[in-house]
């Protein structure tokens, strides 16, 4: 078992961090929506462009 004190560090620490984490900005990631349509094979253009999407 840990001594009290180191206990009570570690509690510090935890309370600091929440705070600190409370203060930062959020954004919040649009749950529940549809997603948009998926394009069909006609509209898809076969040309590399170089371009890469990334979806979050």
């Amino acid at each position: 078992m840990l001594p009290p004190f180191i206990i009570d560090q570690i509690r510090k620490r935890e309370e600091a961090e929440r705070r600190r984490d409370a203060e930062q900005p959020r954004l919040e990631i649009p749950v529940g929506y549809p997603a948009p349509p998926a394009p069909r094979r006609d509209d898809v253009d076969d040309v590399d462009r170089g371009v890469v999407v990334i979806e979050l």
